[in-house]
């Protein structure tokens, strides 16, 4: 798994060459812009969301009224900590559903992006037929929903673990992975749904190849935290970086079959 992090990651350098070198900025820049526009719209309501949650977790329960009658210092910092703890995994959470929501907007452009990517390496044109597009963007949406429900039945259980004092402490981490993974998750299948693989063959493959999915999801959330040009750059880059991961072992695929059939 480490070594297919390390493929995945180190496929977001040769991702920006193959942009530059191929002039794809146009691509890459238009839905970058909405892409930013809406994380910064989003995030903001989102945090405004989670402070009034934590608050009314805090006030329903008492708990802030017990330790302020107790004032301990300790006590009232533990506090503090798990509160932010808590507000992280609600941002992780709101996040992952937004995620979901733009990949299902974005879906045209991301198929088109990991399509031209593909034909730009064999140096071929693939033929564009509207009948099997709007068929992808469809199978898209479909794993996007059933990604999300997934993610969201692991993350409400990762929440509740951070009430838990100490191993709450490793939650917005575990949180993260899982992110991490089923971002990647959703910039593989785009390669998987254009080889006319099924939904379950696509799950299985990523299942396999769990470490080039981690990879890109982490350094997509990397990228947040260079604002405006990491927010733009993020979801183009991870599609194109997630094709040029998984066409080595396309190639490979091919290469086996025909040693077997040679």
């Amino acid at each position: 798994m480490l070594k297919e992090i390390i493929i995945s990651i180190q496929a977001y350098g040769a991702a920006h060459q193959f942009i530059k070198v191929n002039k794809l900025w146009k691509w890459i820049i238009v839905p970058g812009i909405l892409y930013m526009l809406l994380f910064i719209t989003g995030m903001y309501f989102f945090s405004q969301s989670a402070n009034n949650a934590i608050e009314w977790i805090a006030l329903r329960t008492g708990l802030k009224g017990w330790l302020d009658t107790l004032d301990n210092g300790f006590l009232g910092f533990l506090f503090t900590f798990g509160t932010t703890l808590l507000w992280i995994l609600l941002m992780l959470f709101y996040f992952s559903l937004f995620k979901y929501l733009f990949l299902i907007i974005g879906s045209p452009v991301f198929a088109y992006l990991s399509e031209k990517t593909e034909a730009i390496i064999e140096k071929k044109d693939f033929p564009f037929n509207k009948q099997q597009f709007i068929k992808d963007i469809i199978r898209g949406i479909k794993l996007s929903v059933r990604n999300s429900l997934w993610q969201t039945v692991y993350l409400l259980s990762i929440i509740f673990l951070s009430l838990i004092p100490l191993v709450g402490w490793f939650t917005p981490f575990l949180a993260l992975i899982l992110e991490s993974y089923y971002y990647g998750f959703s910039m593989l299948d785009y390669s998987m749904e254009r080889h006319k693989k099924s939904e379950g063959e696509s799950i299985a493959f990523v299942s396999a190849h769990k470490g080039l999915a981690m990879g890109n999801g982490i350094v997509f959330y990397l990228f947040h935290f260079l604002p405006i040009i990491g927010w733009i750059l993020a979801p183009s880059y991870a599609v194109i970086a997630a094709t040029l991961s998984i066409y080595p072992l396309k190639k490979e695929a091919i290469e086996q079959s025909i040693a077997k059939n040679g």
